[in-house]
């Protein structure tokens, strides 16, 4: 397969896709990642049946990762499945340290979700740490994972692809994007690493979520995965909670986000149907902005100005779909630590290691409350959970744990056990 980005984006166009049954993907000898910057964001023809597979790749340099790592980089496209099972190409960044590897087995994967980027195509983390814009700060996070010896497959989730919309916290399209760079992380030539290799999940607001719902899908959606533990901080457990907190407020703008990634996610509910004109130029200014300027742009902002009938949020719930189902009964399925269980438990959700979940103890994004019942929710099926609180509001809580996140997986990878503390208040 030499010359990924042009065989394996004629793959996806329709020449003998992969089937469900296929092995992993490994890196041909004397493949090249040889794609355009364009065909790492330009929507495939076609997707390959078997998510996790390298659709298009290219080298690249990561300037806004700090530390002057020695490391190899590749931006990538990839295969993965959206929240309705359909095929969806997903962009990302891999990379890999030059050190040699002197831990136990092979380089383990650190499959990283960053947290919120925007909406805007520009704002795609791929994007950001390779240099053409700047409004990320999770750099150090990448480094500090870089400088462990980590290998790292870092999604951009879906959406970035020209022409398509980030489906924001929406559970099952962020658990799969996740889960599938770290699949295809191997099959990238030159990588080097181990398709069985040790997988650690990572990521903080959005990010925690994503995580979390990774690790909530790993057993039945990628099974042959060898996860070993999730770390998920600042996580907005339940989507009603947070938006009753943001609406009206100075954050305003994560509720924008989420409402047209939803929409987006679930194209059967009814919204463009329900805008007026502000509302209509609403979503323009979201889908164009990255983290800031929709920050800027939204605070203050109420969900009731931007619908003809000045909807509420309740009133919002209540609308249903071509399915029957209500806005309501969607939002509530993103709901995290429902239906979860230890492994062999059951539970729709078995989740067969631990879990580390942290919040800043001067949270003033995500309600703390919803952050605190997702980790008793974890606690009360059983899942060995590891808490911890920082001092810290939601931006500086994502540094602050930093550290402690790294090593929290590094003792994952080496096996060293790890007990939980949810006796604790």
């Amino acid at each position: 397969m030499a010359g990924l980005g042009l065989a394996a984006t004629d793959l996806a166009a329709g020449a003998a896709p992969a089937s469900s049954s296929s092995p992993p993907l490994t890196a041909a000898a004397g493949a090249a990642c040889e794609a355009g910057d364009d065909q790492i964001y330009r929507p495939p023809g076609g997707v390959p049946v078997e998510p996790g597979r390298v659709i298009a790749c290219r080298e690249t340099q990561l300037p806004h990762v700090p530390g002057n790592i020695p490391m190899r980089a590749w931006k990538v496209q990839y295969s993965s499945k959206d929240n309705a099972g359909r095929g969806a190409a997903v962009s990302g960044t891999v990379a890999v340290p030059k050190a040699e590897w002197k831990g136990p087995g092979s380089r383990p994967i650190v499959a990283f979700n960053p947290g919120t980027l925007g909406l805007g195509p520009q704002c795609a983390f791929s994007k950001q740490l390779s240099g053409a814009y700047q409004d990320e700060y999770e750099g150090e996070n990448i480094a500090a994972l870089l400088k462990a010896g980590y290998a790292v497959a870092a999604t951009d989730g879906m959406g970035y692809l020209d022409g398509q919309t980030h489906p924001y916290v929406s559970g099952h399209d962020a658990g799969h994007a996740l889960l599938d760079i770290a699949r295809a992380a191997p099959a990238v030539p030159g990588s080097g690493l181990d398709p069985k290799t040790r997988i650690g999940l990572w990521g903080y607001s959005e990010g925690g979520a994503a995580s979390l719902w990774a690790a909530q899908l790993s057993a039945s959606y990628a099974p042959e995965l060898k996860v070993v533990g999730t770390a998920s901080g600042g996580v907005p457990g339940d989507l009603k909670v947070v938006a009753k907190g943001l609406n009206g407020g100075a954050f305003a703008g994560f509720l924008a986000d989420a409402v047209i990634g939803l929409a987006a996610a679930y194209p059967d509910m009814p919204f463009a149907e329900i805008l007026n004109d502000e509302g209509r130029k609403a979503v323009q200014t979201a889908k164009s902005h990255c983290l800031a300027g929709t920050l800027a742009n939204f605070a203050g902002q109420k969900i009731e100005n931007f619908s003809t009938d000045k909807l509420t949020l309740e009133q919002i719930y209540a609308l249903k779909g071509s399915s029957g189902k209500s806005w309501g009964q969607v939002i509530d399925e993103q709901k995290l630590g429902v239906g979860i269980g230890p492994k062999g438990s059951g539970a729709k959700y078995e989740i067969g290691f631990p879990v580390m979940q942290y919040r800043g103890l001067f949270e003033e994004v995500i309600p703390i409350e919803t952050e605190d019942a997702t980790r008793k929710a974890y606690c009360s099926a059983k899942v060995t959970t590891q808490w911890k609180t920082y001092p810290g509001e939601h931006l500086t809580t994502d540094q602050l744990a930093k550290d402690d996140a790294v090593k929290w997986l590094g003792d994952r990878f080496e096996g060293r056990p790890e007990f939980g503390n949810c006796l604790l208040p």
